[in-house]
C-alpha cells in the first residue's frame, strides 16, 4: 500500500501529502496523531504542529518560510498563511566532507561519441548555422528552409493535412506520406538558431552573446559552423573570434563567416554560403562515433514546471546521477541561481575553497539586487503552476531544486557564458527561466541536459539532447510524447531513488550513443534564448 505522508528531513515541521487526503482524515504519522482540517491535494504540505505568527517553517532541513497567520496542526500550508523566508548567509563556515558512491558497475561503461581534437567528446555531430546579429535572422531562416527541404524526410505536416480535411469538408484526416530522405549525409545533423541580440543593447550584452555563441561552437556536439554577420553591429566578427580564442586557444574546427555589407546583395551571398557550407557539411559527415568513457560526458542539471514531488523524486534522482558521474571523473553543471535561494550556506560549505564560495555568494547577491532594482524579488520566483502543485515559497522550491546537485564538492563556480573546465560538480549563474537556463548550460559545455518536470514541458535544444524526467507517474502517462524517464515510481514505492538514477544513466548512455533519440529531439524542439542582462540603448 502506498504511503500517504512523507517527512523529507527529520528536522522538518511540515509533512508532504503523497496522495489526496479528505477533510477530517485521522492519520498516525511517526507516532503523531494528525487530523486533516481541510481536504489536502497530493504534493501539498500540512502542519505537523501548531504555528504562531512568525514561527519558522522548515522543510528539507532548512528555513523555507515564516507563518503569516496562526496555523493549526493538520492545516494545509498555503501562500496565504506562509510567506517566503530564507537564512541569511555571509561566509563559508566549513568544508563539508564527501564519501563518493561506489561506481564499480559503471567504471568500464562507455558511450559512442564524437571525439574532437581538443579531447572533448560530443554526443551529437551538428553543423550549426547562426547570426551574430538579429539583422541576419531572415537569411538564417531562408537557409534553414533550403537545407531542410533537401536533407530532411519529405513528410507533410499532419496538422496541415487536418486543416486541409476541414477545408475540403472531409470527415477523415488523410495520413501523411513520407518520401525517402537523403541518406548521403547520415552522420551529421544541420541545425539553425536565431536570436534578438547582437546590437541595440549595451556593449556588455554583445560581449555576453559572443561568449554564449562561442561556447556553442566550442561544444563538442558541434562539428563546425556557418556564421552570418551584417557588419555594423555591436557584436563584431573580431569580438566573436577573440572570445572563441579565449575559451579555447587550440580551437581548430571549421568555421565559415560571411559579412553581408562586404559581400553585397543577398543573391550574391547566399549561393556562396550554400556551396561552401554544403562542402563543409560533407566533410563533417565523415566523422564517426567511437567508444568513450563516461568521464567524457558533461551533464547539465535543470528543472522546469516543477511540482510538489520534484524535490522528493526526480531531483534527488538527478543528485545521485550527478554524484556517480562526478565519482567517474565527468563534469556536471547545476544552474538556476534564483532556485538556490535558501540553500546558499550548504552550497558555500561544499565549495572546495573560499574563493569559489565567495564568487558564488557575490553572484547570488548581484543577481538578487538586479531583481530587486527591477521592482521584484526572488520571492516572486514560484510560478502559478508551481504554487498550484505545492511549491509555495521560493526557498521551498529552491531546497528541492538543489537536490539535483547531489552531495559532491563544488569544484568551480561559473558566471553566465563561462565555459566549463573542471571535472566535478560546477555551479552556473543562470536565471530559473527554462529556456534561458538550457541555452546557457549548453553554451557552457553541457553535451546532455537532464531536465526534471512535474507539470510537463517539451522544450529541447538545437545541439544537445534534453532528457525529461517526470516527478510523477500521472504526467509520464498523460504526456508520454515528451517524457523520457519516469521518476514517479519513487512516489508509488515501486522503485527507489537509486533505481531511477540507474535508469537515467542507462538512458543517457543510449542517447549519447545515438541509439535512442530524446523525445524533445524527435519533435525538433530547438529552443535557443539568450539571457539579456542589460538594457537597450
Amino acid at each position: 500500500m502506498q504511503k500517504k505522508l512523507l517527512k523529507v528531513n527529520p528536522s522538518d515541521n511540515v509533512i508532504v501529502a503523497l496522495t489526496d487526503l479528505s477533510q477530517g482524515e485521522n492519520l498516525n504519522f511517526e507516532g503523531n496523531e494528525i487530523t486533516t482540517l481541510t481536504s489536502v491535494k497530493a504534493k501539498h504540505k500540512i502542519a505537523e504542529k501548531d504555528f504562531a505568527v512568525g514561527d519558522s517553517i522548515v522543510m528539507y532541513g532548512v528555513l523555507v518560510g515564516k507563518a503569516f497567520f496562526p496555523i493549526k496542526k493538520g492545516e494545509v500550508i498555503t501562500t496565504e498563511n506562509v510567506k517566503h523566508q530564507s537564512e541569511k548567509v555571509t561566509e563559508k563556515q566549513t568544508t563539508l566532507s564527501w564519501s563518493p558512491p561506489n561506481v564499480e558497475k559503471w567504471k568500464d561503461k562507455t558511450f559512442l561519441g564524437y571525439h574532437r581534437e581538443d579531447g572533448q567528446v560530443g554526443t551529437s555531430n551538428v553543423w550549426l548555422f547562426f547570426p551574430l546579429v538579429f539583422c541576419e535572422n531572415k537569411n538564417i531562416e531562408k537557409l534553414k528552409d533550403i537545407f531542410e527541404r533537401e536533407l530532411l524526410p519529405k513528410k507533410e505536416d499532419p496538422y496541415q493535412l487536418f486543416l486541409r480535411s476541414l477545408i475540403n469538408d472531409k470527415s477523415e484526416n488523410p495520413k501523411p506520406e513520407t518520401v525517402e530522405e537523403n541518406n548521403t549525409l547520415n552522420n551529421i545533423e544541420v541545425k539553425f538558431i536565431t536570436h534578438q541580440g547582437g546590437c541595440g543593447g549595451i556593449r556588455q550584452d554583445a560581449e555576453g552573446l559572443a561568449r554564449l555563441l562561442a561556447g556553442y561552437v566550442n561544444n563538442p556536439n558541434v562539428a563546425g559552423a556557418t556564421v552570418l554577420s551584417l557588419g555594423c553591429q555591436n557584436l563584431q566578427v573580431e569580438i566573436f573570434k577573440r572570445v572563441l580564442n579565449e575559451i579555447n586557444p587550440n580551437f581548430n574546427k571549421e568555421i565559415l563567416i560571411y559579412e553581408q555589407q562586404q559581400i553585397g546583395t543577398v543573391d550574391k551571398m547566399l549561393p556562396m554560403v550554400i556551396k561552401d557550407s554544403y562542402e563543409a557539411i560533407k566533410r563533417a559527415n565523415q566523422i564517426e562515433r567511437k567508444p568513450a568513457p563516461l568521464s567524457k560526458l558533461t551533464i547539465g542539471l535543470e528543472c522546469g514546471g516543477s511540482d510538489g514531488f520534484s524535490g522528493i523524486s526526480a531531483n534527488p534522482s538527478l543528485g545521485v546521477v550527478s554524484d556517480i558521474m562526478v565519482a567517474l571523473g565527468a563534469k556536471t553543471i547545476l544552474a538556476e541561481f534564483p532556485e538556490l535561494c535558501g540553500v546558499e550556506q550548504e552550497l558555500m560549505d561544499r565549495c572546495v575553497d573560499e574563493t569559489k564560495a565567495n564568487k558564488f555568494l557575490s553572484l547570488m547577491k548581484a543577481f538578487e539586487k538586479s531583481v530587486v532594482d527591477a521592482g521584484s524579488g526572488f520571492d516572486m520566483n514560484p510560478s502559478p503552476g508551481n504554487i498550484k502543485d505545492g511549491l509555495i515559497t521560493d526557498a521551498m522550491k529552491s531546497a528541492g531544486a538543489a537536490k539535483k546537485g547531489g552531495t559532491a564538492p563544488i569544484v568551480d563556480v561559473l558566471d553566465y557564458g563561462e565555459y566549463i573546465s573542471e571535472s566535478g560538480l560546477n555551479l552556473l549563474n543562470t536565471p530559473g527561466n527554462d529556456a534561458e537556463c538550457t541555452t546557457a548550460l549548453v553554451g557552457s559545455g553541457a553535451t546532455v541536459v537532464l531536465f526534471t518536470t512535474g507539470l510537463g514541458t517539451g522544450m529541447g535544444n538545437p545541439i544537445a539532447p534534453v532528457l525529461k524526467i517526470s516527478s510523477n507517474t500521472q504526467l509520464a502517462e498523460k504526456m508520454n510524447d515528451i517524457i523520457d524517464v519516469n521518476a514517479g515510481e519513487i512516489i508509488s514505492g515501486t522503485k527507489s531513488i537509486n533505481d531511477v538514477a540507474e535508469d537515467i544513466i542507462n538512458y543517457i548512455i543510449e542517447v549519447a550513443s545515438g541509439r535512442i533519440v530524446s523525445k524533445a529531439d524527435q519533435q525538433r524542439q530547438d529552443v535557443f534564448i539568450p539571457w539579456k542582462r542589460g538594457v537597450s540603448l
